[in-house]
């Protein structure tokens, strides 16, 4: 299908045309492929992020959108297991992808990596007046909006997962968990699954925990109150601040690693697991990796 004059190089992706639009295409330039659908939240994030990315990068790359709804033989050809998924087809071959949405930064390093560089606007190419800026979601409208589409759609069980992953951001502990407990078995190794697992066992931890309060005067107390640290830090990252939680993190690994069984170090990895942020998770690895080897 061609692109669309408002964004000459990005197009919808179809089963008949897939060789000749995306197989064929890349053995001139590199087709980068986003399966999406239209129930995804996250990949309302991440569409219109990789679009602006074709716009600006003039022609150096094309972005095709595959519908998993509409093209569900391309789905099931690439295996793909949870959206959005984005591939990297270059000179005939599938070469790299991942899942979920990344930050523009790292979309960039990826491109990168496979030596995609901004090319040079064409005469006729309408120029990028402003970024475009994926739309925050507001997690409780999500919410309502999930639980209207699970009603219209009651056996799809992404939909199921996508509720509970925003539930858990918006306090609904208990039916994420009774929503993760029923999903299937071919979602159940999902990697978002995963990480709403790992958000479960932190919820868990805050259950009967203290106020925030509380346990700053605990550690101004007594700075070696690894419990307090920890439960702290928990609270941190639940409540958004991923960074000053991964500070109590290191700071009890710094100060006795075998604390509870390794306690801090399995708090890290457990952190790990569920952070969007990979820049932050990969300089606190490397604080952690460093300090385990000292």
């Amino acid at each position: 299908m061609p692109a669309s004059p408002a964004k000459p190089h990005v197009f919808d992706a179809t089963t008949d045309r897939f060789e000749a639009d995306v197989i064929q295409r890349s053995l001139q330039v590199p087709v980068l492929v986003d399966f999406w659908a239209e129930w995804c939240g996250p990949c309302k994030q991440l569409g219109p992020v990789l679009e602006k990315l074709a716009a600006e990068y003039h022609g150096s790359f094309e972005l095709a959108k595959v519908d998993v709804e509409a093209e569900q033989q391309l789905a099931a050809a690439f295996q793909i297991r949870s959206i959005p998924t984005v591939m990297l087809v270059k000179d005939g071959q599938l070469v790299d992808g991942f899942p979920g949405v990344l930050p523009e930064a790292q979309l960039r390093e990826f491109l990168k990596h496979h030596g995609v560089e901004p090319g040079t606007p064409m005469e006729d190419e309408p120029a990028v007046v402003e970024d475009v800026v994926a739309p925050p979601l507001d997690p409780h409208a999500e919410v309502m909006r999930l639980r209207k589409a699970i009603e219209a759609e009651p056996d799809k069980a992404e939909l199921k997962l996508d509720l509970a992953l925003v539930l858990l951001a918006t306090g609904g502990v208990r039916e994420a968990e009774q929503l993760i407990d029923a999903l299937p078995a071919n979602l159940a190794t999902d990697e978002r699954t995963v990480r709403a697992r790992a958000r479960l066992g932190f919820a868990a931890l805050l259950a009967d925990a203290p106020p925030p309060q509380v346990l700053e005067a605990a550690i101004a107390s007594d700075p070696d109150d690894l419990r307090a640290r920890h439960l702290l830090g928990v609270q941190r990252i639940v409540a958004g601040d991923a960074e000053a939680g991964l500070e109590q993190f290191m700071e009890m690994l710094r100060r006795n690693r075998d604390f509870d069984e390794g306690l801090p170090k399995k708090a890290l990895i457990d952190a790990f697991r569920i952070l969007d942020d990979d820049d932050l998770v990969g300089r606190f690895r490397r604080k952690m990796s460093s300090l385990l080897l000292s």
